[in-house]
């Protein structure tokens, strides 16, 4: 009888799990929807219970590799597209609000990443050690199946020390990052469009020791990621309109930039629209202020 209630008892644990990983997968391959809306405060109410609705399977499921690489990927896009970027509108009326912001930004990043290196560390039992001794050694034996996780690791890592520029303890990480991003172009150069590039525009040109070759590799990522979208992506236009033109305060070409950004038809990939249109909305704050960014700039004769 003992031996039969128990049966019973594992095969109930069995097919909760089942069910669960079916929700996960489903859950996993949901994001296209996102991707794909055009309206973005609508997506940004959604967000929260996606984020934890994700949390909450991996309660039950907390080795499911496909579930804990979404959860990377969703934190990671949340953060920056309605927490870290704008903290800059923020700024403008509350300098404190905008700081704290940036702060939640910053964890919500390190959330992201910690999902990522779970993920790869069920496949490379060691990695995450290993990634602080010696990175690149580290991920010489992950592999094109591996490449999600990889980049929104890599990406997560990189905007969190974007966001934390004044943190010496995050900034020091930053050849961690670079080598996780690295590695994912290593294996599919050209994957999501010149995703990889896009991301390495931003982090290239923030590299601590960098200088001028740092602007020079980050111009050679844009040129690749144009390249690799074929023009139907704004970002790569507005990450270098702001990683490298207001570094080099070249404001022609930041205006340039822009326009090109804003000249991008967000429904020619729909895979990309929701991407597009934050990029475009964000490339209008930024010419409305293009004063702030540049010192010796006094305006269109229009605007005076």
């Amino acid at each position: 009888m003992a031996i039969a209630v128990l049966a019973l008892l594992l095969a109930g644990c069995s097919i909760r799990k089942m069910a669960v990983n079916g929700m996960a997968k489903s859950m996993s391959e949901s994001s296209i929807v996102y991707a794909r809306d055009e309206d973005p405060e609508l997506v940004e109410d959604a967000f929260p219970f996606l984020l934890k609705t994700i949390e909450g399977l991996l309660e039950e499921v907390p080795e499911n590799q496909e579930l804990l690489v979404t959860a990377c990927e969703a934190f990671t896009s949340y953060a920056q597209a309605f927490v870290a970027v704008p903290a800059d509108i923020v700024e403008e009326d509350d300098l404190a609000a905008a700081r704290a912001q940036r702060q939640r930004a910053r964890k919500l990043f390190v959330r992201a990443r910690g999902y990522g290196l779970r993920a790869l560390e069920l496949s490379h039992p060691g990695i995450v050690e290993g990634l602080n001794q010696d990175p690149d050694a580290a991920l010489e034996t992950t592999e094109i199946e591996e490449l999600p996780a990889l980049f929104w690791t890599g990406a997560a890592w990189a905007l969190a020390i974007n966001v934390a520029k004044g943190d010496m303890e995050m900034v020091a990480d930053f050849n961690i990052a670079n080598a996780l991003l690295h590695r994912a172009k290593t294996l599919e150069p050209g994957w999501n469009g010149g995703s990889i590039h896009e991301v390495m525009i931003t982090l290239e040109a923030a590299r601590p020791d960098g200088g001028e070759e740092s602007l020079r590799v980050a111009r050679m990522h844009f040129d690749r990621a144009i390249e690799l979208s074929r023009g139907e992506k704004a970002g790569p236009y507005v990450s270098l309109a702001e990683a490298v033109s207001i570094k080099e305060q070249n404001v022609e070409e930041f205006q340039d930039l822009l326009a090109n950004a804003l000249a991008v038809d967000p429904n020619a990939a729909l895979d990309h629209r929701l991407t597009n249109v934050l990029a475009q909305n964000r490339a209008r704050w930024l010419l409305d202020h293009t004063e702030d960014f540049f010192i010796d700039y006094e305006g269109d004769e229009d605007d005076q």
